[in-house]
């Protein structure tokens, strides 16, 4: 157990959100008082300190572990708003605690106290002001502790995803469509998706709620006079749906939305045991420029392991079918640190997807989520785990044989290693909208049950969330109310 007293402040989450990097969360006791006296110093505890006078920010921490205290002051001039005295504020606070209990603790870590979802935002916004690579090299290394094959990492992410992203154009928009639907739950999903087995009989229903919102969604972008930059139809998995179905939705999408301005259009094919050549055929015809055939491991064995009822065969048959059908541009998913897997098996996924040498592969390092059933089995894995580190190491190797450049990248809570997520592509194959979502200067509208809109006011640096139902049933008979929700942000 720590116990931490904040002295002056109450960033309380900020600080037990860093010191989850060194500590279970149940083990952090967060206290508030007026002076240290209150506190019993003979125990492990973590003492902050903040003092602010006009202009003058300075922060006092002591922690004492193992009976040895160390105690470290850091300071800072401010001038501006109070939410810009606030930012540096919290910097120092995490600062000075990550900073001794790296040193008492011994503990290294590669992303340094970062714990945000989106670290790339952090060089974009020093791009934009102008510095150059060494100074964003020497700031992500010394103020925020990042190890500099990770800093290297982010501005070469950053670099691919600025052209994309930058200038900013208000009445560009994106699209993402909720098909929450799959074959089976995996153990490490946990994600809006229902089973098939169980919930085959709301399909029909819920597409044409979907059509509804697609609908009532495209006149509200009219309006606006809003213009489409990309479609993307995820899941779930949206190659559950059947032919019928599936025409259903692209009439829908086609009547109701502008795509005059359309430069990309994606749909998860993501389990190979929902493709089929009329599938794929379909989807080519009616504009589908990209879709992801998502293997997540080339190991039979990890595939019963965590739910797919697919085989690694089934996935190569997909893949080949799709080139035949005509896809260039096909993402492949993997996951690293699986229940089971290790270097070796690893390797041999590798080494099978080079064979297929698509134009874009995802790798994804295991993230524990509270909603899936590998939490519920209880399944921990060490935030210290060596071979993990060496898997994300082995599979940049491979993306860059294979000719594949890292173009985004993203980190969750509760991922193994305390690692990342990152996306490759060939040069020019880039996904739009993976870039897009994660940096948040584009307003994504979605619509689908669980689907989370995210309108963004460039000017106010501002991003609202709409979100939508999750539950099947209620979305089903709330889909106006989805529409109305959308109707009080865009208008």
């Amino acid at each position: 157990m720590i116990k931490v007293m904040l002295i002056g402040h109450n960033y309380d989450y900020e600080v037990k959100e860093l010191l989850k990097l060194f500590y279970e969360a149940e083990d952090i006791v967060i206290l508030h008082s007026e002076n240290s006296l209150d506190f019993d110093i003979e125990e492990d505890h973590i003492i902050s300190k903040i003092v602010t006078q006009e202009s003058l920010i300075a922060v006092n921490t002591e922690v004492r572990i193992n009976n040895n205290i160390t105690s470290l002051e850091k300071s800072s001039l401010v001038e501006g708003s109070p939410e810009e005295i606030k930012k540096v504020a919290k910097y120092l606070i995490k600062a000075s605690i990550f900073e001794l209990l790296q040193k008492e603790k011994k503990k290294k870590l590669l992303w340094g106290f970062l714990t945000g979802i989106r670290p790339t935002k952090i060089v974009h916004e020093l791009m934009e002001k102008g510095k150059q690579d060494q100074e964003i090299i020497r700031k992500l290394t010394e103020d925020y502790f990042i190890v500099k094959e990770k800093a290297l990492l982010l501005l070469e992410v950053a670099k691919i995803e600025h052209a994309y992203i930058y200038p900013i154009n208000q009445n560009k928009v994106s699209i993402y469509i909720s098909i929450p639907f799959c074959p089976t739950r995996c153990i490490y999903c946990s994600f809006p998706s229902n089973p098939l087995d169980q919930f085959n009989k709301y399909v029909d229903d819920y597409i044409e709620a979907l059509c509804k919102e697609i609908r009532g969604t495209a006149e509200l972008l009219n309006k606006q006079k809003k213009y489409i930059e990309t479609i993307y139809i995820g899941g779930g998995t949206p190659t559950t749906l059947n032919i019928e179905q599936f025409s259903k939705l692209f009439d829908e999408i086609t009547l109701s939305f502008d795509l005059s301005n359309l430069k990309e259009f994606t749909v998860e094919a993501g389990r190979p045991d929902t493709i089929d050549r009329e599938k794929l055929s379909f989807l080519k015809r009616n504009g589908v420029t990209r879709i992801s055939i998502n293997p997540q491991t080339m190991n039979d064995c990890t595939l019963k392991e965590i739910g797919r009822s697919h085989s690694v065969s089934q996935t190569v048959e997909a893949y080949q079918l799709a080139r035949e059908v005509g896809f260039d541009n096909i993402n492949m998913d993997i996951i690293i640190g699986l229940p089971g897997e290790n270097l070796q098996m690893l390797r041999n996924t590798m080494e099978e997807i080079m064979k297929l040498a698509p134009s874009n592969l995802t790798v994804h390092t295991l993230a524990i989520k509270n909603a899936s059933k590998l939490k519920e089995q209880q399944r921990q894995q060490s935030q210290e785990n060596p071979e993990i580190i060496k898997m994300l190491g082995m599979t940049e190797g491979y993306a860059r044989q294979m000719g594949l450049r890292p173009y985004y990248m993203y980190r969750q809570k509760h991922m193994v290693g305390n690692l990342e997520n990152i996306g490759y592509a060939k040069a020019g194959f880039e996904c739009i909208y993976n870039i897009q979502i994660m940096e948040e200067k584009q307003t994504i509208i979605a619509v689908g049950a669980g689907a989370v809109s995210k309108v963004v006011f460039p000017k106010e640096n501002r991003l609202e969330r709409v979100p939508n139902i999750k539950n099947l049933e209620q979305y089903i008979e709330r889909v106006d109310e989805m529409i109305t929700r959308k109707k009080k942000q865009l208008i």
